[in-house]
């Protein structure tokens, strides 16, 4: 895809949607083909940095031993001492996976980690994980992590031939969320069995607009 080509799509979107009373957001999506999610390399799973964030912060979380709890503390939006963890109820725990978007651990307690908050964590997606860069040593800068971390989303195709991505927010600069799709589109290429003959289409949407199509790659037979 071109650069200019993306922003006149998405100029085209701002035109079909009515003003709302909060910010929408911008959907990247990409419809796959030709691909069988039953097998591992065929999924899609990865963390990828935005040039522009996608204008949302995201909400952290960290849980963590004594060595890093000042340093969370003064980075994070929210704090849990694993000495403290085992009081939290299921409810509770359900709670932190729906309001925080990342969660940290330090890599000394994760068997801990992975007792008290797997089972609720683990099928939410929300467990950390070392892709993201999301399992630290005790003596972590966090302040560098959570600011990488604010402009990172994770883009995920594992039961659906379908690739959903926020990419920015309606006031954000036609040429930031251009450069944001961009940088989705080349990577998810990347990690595709057949790159552009593994894509349908491309479309993009506002939050309460129907979805606006950016181009339809074809694959070679169908030229």
């Amino acid at each position: 895809m071109e650069k200019q080509q993306v922003i006149n799509s998405i100029k085209e979107a701002r035109k079909g949607t009515k003003q709302r009373k909060f910010k929408q957001s911008f959907d990247f999506i990409i419809s796959l083909r030709g691909i069988d999610l039953k097998k591992p390399e065929h999924q899609v799973d990865v963390y990828i940095s935005l040039p522009f964030g996608k204008g949302k912060k995201p909400k952290i979380c960290t849980i963590v031993g004594p060595e890093l709890l000042e340093n969370a503390k003064k980075s994070t939006d929210h704090v849990i001492l694993i000495d403290n963890a085992g009081s939290l109820k299921k409810n509770e725990i359900k709670n932190l996976a729906r309001d925080y978007d990342y969660f940290i651990a330090q890599a000394n307690i994760m068997p801990k980690v992975a007792t008290l908050f797997g089972k609720i964590f683990g099928p939410r997606g929300k467990m950390p994980n070392p892709k993201a860069g999301c399992i630290v040593p005790p003596n972590a800068n966090l302040t560098i992590l959570v600011e990488r971390l604010q402009k990172t989303i994770r883009v995920m195709a594992k039961t659906s031939p379908v690739v959903h991505s926020c990419v920015g927010i309606e006031d954000m600069k036609d040429e930031e969320i251009a450069d944001n799709i961009l940088t989705v589109y080349n990577t998810i290429l990347k990690s595709l069995p057949n790159e552009k003959d593994s894509i349908k289409g491309v479309y993009l949407k506002l939050t309460m607009g129907k979805p606006f199509k950016i181009e339809e790659e074809k694959s070679k037979d169908k030229k």
